[in-house]
């Protein structure tokens, strides 16, 4: 996935109101869009290095955007809008083995009365959903978590991949680590107890789940290597 336009290096000064960030670039202040609306734990350190872009378009009140920060010397990458073009790019180059089988997808397919899966597969045997993470939160020594906080968005996706694989479907869910200083991920039970027991459950009815970090670029971010799931599913 290549950014649209060049990466602009600046200085984290703090976030608010969710969605606004204050990033120094040279001697000027400027407000960026933050395109995560996560907790964003253990990233928002005033100083920490950051890069952004900045909009072609004309008509946007922000116009630059927050992309990557840089925690302990390592890149994170905060824009969950570019995780599915992240996933996309990979399927097209059949760059994930768990589905290099299949010949056809589809991004944003609707499930039911209330439901969009970010992908649909199908082969000549099989037909699948996907859903996508984006992951950050590192609290411990190379050990990628998710959540960062309350999702009940998140749980509400993993009930409606097990409904999916009830009736006839494969059902999987991708945890893509924008980190590089990851080899382990894990489900943050102690920050959503409620997604840690649904997560649970989607195992046991067999949603298959994988876990990828990614690979930065001085252009842009690739998925990159398969990273060890550490659950306790008892």
């Amino acid at each position: 996935m290549i950014f649209e336009n060049k990466l602009i290096a600046g200085v984290f000064i703090k976030r608010y109101k969710r969605f606004f960030v204050e990033i120094k670039v040279k001697n000027k202040v400027i407000i960026a869009h933050c395109p995560n609306s996560g907790s964003m734990m253990g990233l928002l350190k005033k100083g920490n290095k950051v890069w952004i872009t900045k909009s072609n378009n004309e008509k946007r009140k922000l116009k630059y955007t927050l992309q990557i920060i840089e925690e302990n010397g390592f890149k994170v990458g905060v824009n969950t809008h570019l995780t599915n073009k992240i996933v996309k790019e990979a399927l097209e180059n059949k760059k994930i083995k768990e589905f290099s089988s299949f010949t056809y997808f589809k991004s944003e397919q609707v499930f039911g009365k209330n439901t969009r899966f970010d992908f649909y597969l199908k082969n000549k045997n099989i037909k699948a959903f996907l859903e996508v993470k984006n992951v950050t939160l590192k609290r411990y020594h190379n050990l990628a978590e998710f959540p960062d906080s309350i999702t009940s968005r998140g749980t509400k996706h993993l009930n409606e991949l097990i409904k999916a694989y009830e009736q006839g479907y494969q059902s999987y869910l991708l945890f893509v680590i924008q980190r590089e200083d990851c080899k382990k991920f894990n489900i943050a039970e102690d920050i959503d107890h409620e997604y840690a027991k649904t997560f649970k459950k989607a195992i046991r009815k067999n949603i298959k789940i994988i876990c990828y970090d990614c690979k930065f670029t001085s252009k842009g971010i690739k998925l990159n290597r398969k990273i060890k799931l550490q659950f306790n599913n008892k």
